[in-house]
């Protein structure tokens, strides 16, 4: 248990995404870092250097040590699963990288597991926590563009040579290309905003890297109840990095660009229809600075599990994203749309 209300954190994993983990564990006044774990040694050791703990040679220590109340799972996606349902047999809390494993099978294990041992899983969906797309949510929310007409998610980035040659080329550790790489955020977007679809309609292109057969395009249309759409391109040939999101409502539209460093400063563009004609009113709001959504998002997730308040990113989350991988990738496979498959008991926690 947290001593003191301060929450020991071990990580598997210590690559890039890992290493963010642990500095925002280790930099809040509600938890710390106290092992590190990564099968590059010397990446551990890195990681514990600058931000306290220890290392370890064998995950498995961190997911059975006493002093360790939450692990963060940041492995390649092949691991994901393995090392969460290991962590959650141990009792542990778990934040999980997205996605939340490679196919709606191993995802429903953990979300099966999370239940039965009373633990909290949260899945890495840290787009909800960039200020503009939390704003544009909120003004949504309220009503100020009224009822949801259509959605478009733009995001995307030009690779790197030699992709083939890492883990996100192999479709075994990978379990899907760019749609499962980045279009999971773009996808829990469109679930947060628009809820569950009711069909799907998707293409893939590997047009550049050489790593099929997954792709490094994703186009996906969504169709909601009330005739509501969602379109998704996610991308790794935008030789500029790119992030768009655009929520189209019957009175107005919100907005976002941008993500901060090489995609560019984070904007909200609120758009007022003139119900009469003509140009809408508009008003920008820019969000200048570091990207602050990490330390939302683990704020977020230390206040669930020391105060007991509703998060964002849990297993219905999870695997509402998964299952509507599947069924993009089964569409795409067709070349037909398909009706949304929620599966038997699939999203039985939802």
């Amino acid at each position: 248990m947290a001593v003191n209300g301060e929450l020991g954190v071990g990580v598997v994993g210590c690559g890039l995404i890992g290493k963010r983990r642990a500095r925002e564990a280790a930099a809040s006044a509600h938890s710390r870092l106290v092992a590190a774990s990564d099968a590059r040694p010397e990446s551990a050791s890195e990681t514990v250097a600058e931000f306290g703990g220890r290392a370890v040679a064998d995950w498995h220590d961190i997911v059975a040590a006493p002093d360790v109340d939450v692990v963060i799972v940041a492995t390649p996606n092949g691991f994901l699963a393995e090392v969460a349902l290991a962590a959650l047999a141990a009792g542990k809390h778990v934040l999980l990288e997205k996605p939340m494993g490679r196919n709606v099978a191993e995802a429903r294990a953990i979300a099966d597991a999370a239940h039965a041992a009373r633990r909290l899983v949260k899945v890495g969906f840290n787009h909800r926590y960039h200020p503009a797309i939390a704003r544009a949510h909120e003004r949504f929310a309220l009503g100020e563009i009224g009822p949801l007409i259509n959605l478009r998610v733009r995001y995307g980035h030009g690779g790197r040579p030699g992709y083939e040659k890492e883990w996100r080329g192999n479709f075994e550790l990978a379990g899907g290309g760019e749609l499962t790489d980045q279009g999971v955020h773009a996808l829990d977007l469109v679930h947060w905003f628009a809820g569950l679809p009711t069909h799907l309609f998707a293409m893939t292109q590997t047009a550049v890297w050489p790593i099929a057969p997954l792709e490094d395009n994703g186009f996906a249309l969504l169709r909601f109840d009330g005739a509501r759409i969602a379109s998704v391109h996610t991308t790794w040939t935008q030789w500029k990095n790119l992030f768009s999101l655009e929520i189209f409502g019957e009175r107005g539209a919100l907005i976002v660009e941008g993500l901060g460093g090489s995609y560019g400063v984070e904007t909200l563009t609120v758009h007022e229809r003139a119900m009469q004609g003509g140009a809408p009113r508009t008003h920008v709001e820019a969000f200048e600075g570091p990207d602050a959504s990490w330390t939302l998002e683990w704020a977020d997730f230390t206040a669930a599990l020391l105060e007991g308040k509703p998060y964002h990113g849990g297993p219905r989350d999870g695997l509402a994203v998964m299952a509507m991988l599947r069924d993009l990738y089964a569409s795409a496979q067709s070349l037909q749309a398909v009706q949304f498959n929620a599966g038997a008991g699939t999203l039985s926690l939802m």
